[in-house]
């Protein structure tokens, strides 16, 4: 199995591992139904202001929705149509469509500019602009994996009204404040179904993954060009609402902690791929639940190994390996219908 980044708290399986089962419970499939579950991406062209604005956000969406198709997602783009004023309802309505239930994700990626004047943080559309607040109502119901790209200026006044456990945030900026155009979401567009973001090798390219090497090119451009970095972009899964930042990770290895007791991030972000590799589509989504479970299960012995009887240790590491290996022979035995 190729190998992830071990995270130190058990709290982080206990968590997630709940949130797996509450989604298999309320939206596994019936096993031979006439298709597979598939992903669902929402991408959302907004408001360029400026004719390069313009054509930098329509390139950016063009690459999502490329990744998108290629993944065999259901795509539907918003934005950039002769129709303005009509974007905050057609972002409504296609939320509206989408099951509350199910395992694969929804991805809602949001490009352009944003506001916040410290009370109502927004995404500039044309006509209507998109508030924090309404977004998080609408994604309110849902009940399934959700990933959220808020690759905006001022998209971090969305990440605290957003969080959610059971849902994977990225936003461009660390804060409300940083309101100068941010270039994060032209990398982050080009990442997400780069092979060379994969920083594990295991054939395809994580939220995670995607997210630190945007970030790392959104670094290296101010640096170049001999400027102040006046975007800083987080990450947060584990529904507290504050996000980390890509320098606390040395690979996908996170190697800075909170001074408090904090789940870090991380984690689930990279468990979830827009485009999957040929040995993630074979598992079922029973199997990559328990897959899923197992491997943090792992981590936690991994990190608790200081605790442990080298035997003991050795037993629990052994038992673990075997019931993943028996996730992967179902996948090869034809786990799909």
């Amino acid at each position: 199995m190729p190998p992830r980044p071990f995270f130190p708290l058990l709290e982080i399986g206990a968590r997630l591992l709940g949130w797996m089962v509450l989604a298999l419970v309320a939206g596994t499939p019936v096993r031979g139904a006439e298709s597979a579950p598939t992903a669902s991406l929402i991408v959302v062209r907004g408001a360029g202001g400026e004719k390069d604005y313009d054509e930098a956000f329509a390139a950016w969406a063009e690459n999502w929705r490329a990744a998108g198709t290629q993944a065999g997602a259901r795509v539907a783009t918003i934005g950039g149509t002769e129709k303005p004023g009509a974007d905050l309802e057609a972002m409504r309505a296609a939320l509206a469509q989408e099951s509350p239930v199910g395992t694969e994700p929804l991805w809602v990626v949001l490009l352009g500019h944003g506001t916040s004047d410290g009370q109502a943080a927004k995404f500039n559309l044309r006509g209507e602009d998109l508030t924090a607040a309404e977004l998080a109502e609408w994604l309110a119901p849902l009940r399934r994996p959700v990933v959220v790209v808020a690759a905006f200026s001022a998209s971090g006044a969305f990440l605290a009204p957003l969080s959610s456990a059971g849902r994977v945030l990225v936003v461009a900026t660390k804060s409300g404040t940083e309101v100068n155009y941010a270039r994060f979401g032209k990398f982050l567009s080009l990442a997400i179904g780069d092979p060379a973001a994969d920083l594990d090798h295991d054939g395809q390219t994580s939220v995670l993954e995607a997210w630190l090497r945007a970030a790392r090119l959104t670094e290296e451009f101010y640096a170049s060009e001999g400027r102040l970095a006046t975007e800083h972009a987080l990450l947060d899964d584990n529904g507290d609402g504050r996000g980390t930042p890509a320098s606390w990770f040395r690979g996908l290895r996170l190697i800075k902690k909170t001074s408090d007791t904090a789940v870090p991030d991380g984690a689930r972000a990279h468990q979830i791929h827009l485009l999957a590799s040929p040995r993630e589509r074979d598992l079922s989504p029973e199997q990559r639940a328990e897959r899923n479970a197992l491997e943090l299960e792992l981590a936690a012995l991994r990190e608790s190994k200081s605790d442990l009887a080298e035997d003991q240790y050795y037993a629990r590491l052994e038992a673990l390996l075997r019931r993943l290996a028996r996730v992967y022979r179902g996948a090869k035995s034809g786990a799909r219908d």
